[in-house]
């Protein structure tokens, strides 16, 4: 008896998280840039029973992307995703930011949904910092969400000059993979599969320790003690809500995000954390 295929971008703490709550008794295909990182999660989920081949995969490369999704069409139909690929703003350059977090998302939503088998479902990892920027326009949106993968970057808006900052490139790639999932959702449906995104606030994970650590670090810790759960929340905690969206329990959710973070975009908005 074949088993289904899940294909997990990103070795890290919320992608193991969400893989051991729904992977066991499916094949996962777990991809990250860093091999030695991948081995080491694969190692870690193998030993506990799960069945899991890392490969390296880098999410601003449509050819990796391809090459990762070949692998997992070795062993039957893709059947379910998670996207947990990225790099913060204290990691590295604007540039990178948007190929990766911005680029590299909308090319595997596009990617995967072409060969997702009927009754499948995926999820993709944003951030509550896009619910944080500015809102842009309607037609702003609209760009984001529907222009052609390979034109994305070429926006206007994703211009050097108009983008401030790292920070401001990490939200307006976390935005577009919101307005993407969107998008995709119908591409999706039309092979009768569901996509859906959560964005999570503070998660205590090595990226949100880099954080911690860096240019922002006072911030961050200012925003999770002011938000009202008073605390950053755990990887297992968006694997809960990840476990409702990849299974039949959530056949009537697809093209949502799922704000996850203590309430602390409340708290930006119409509480202490008000700038």
């Amino acid at each position: 008896m074949g088993k289904d295929v899940m294909i997990v971008t990103g070795a890290g703490q919320i992608s193991m998280a969400i893989a051991r709550r729904v992977g066991f008794g499916k094949k996962i295909i777990l991809g990250d840039k860093s091999m030695a990182n991948c081995q080491s999660i694969a190692k870690i989920m193998n030993d506990a029973g799960y069945d899991v081949e890392p490969v390296e995969m880098d999410l601003s490369s449509r050819k990796s992307i391809l090459a990762m999704l070949a692998k997992g069409q070795e062993y039957g139909e893709i059947k379910y995703m998670v996207n947990g690929a990225g790099v913060s703003p204290s990691q590295a350059p604007v540039e990178t930011i948007l190929k990766v977090d911005l680029y590299g998302t909308a090319v595997l939503l596009e990617e995967v949904g072409r060969v997702i088998a009927k009754g499948g479902a995926g999820v993709t990892i944003s951030s509550q910092s896009g619910w944080r920027m500015p809102q842009l326009t309607p037609e702003q949106d609209r760009q984001l969400a529907t222009t052609p993968t390979e034109e994305l970057l070429k926006l206007d808006i994703l211009q050097t000059d108009n983008i401030h900052d790292t920070l401001h490139a990490y939200q307006m790639a976390k935005r577009c993979n919101e307005k993407r999932v969107m998008y995709e959702c119908i591409r999706w449906g039309e092979r009768g599969a569901r996509i859906n995104d959560i964005a999570p606030g503070i998660i205590v994970t090595p990226l949100a320790i880099d954080e911690f650590n860096g240019p922002r670090g006072d911030f961050y810790k200012n925003m999770f003690a002011k938000c009202p759960a008073g605390r950053p929340g755990t990887a297992d905690e968006i694997a809960n809500i990840a476990q409702l969206l990849l299974s039949d329990a959530g056949a009537f959710i697809t093209g949502s995000t799922f704000l996850t973070d203590g309430g602390a975009t409340a708290s930006y908005y119409y509480g202490p954390l008000q700038p």
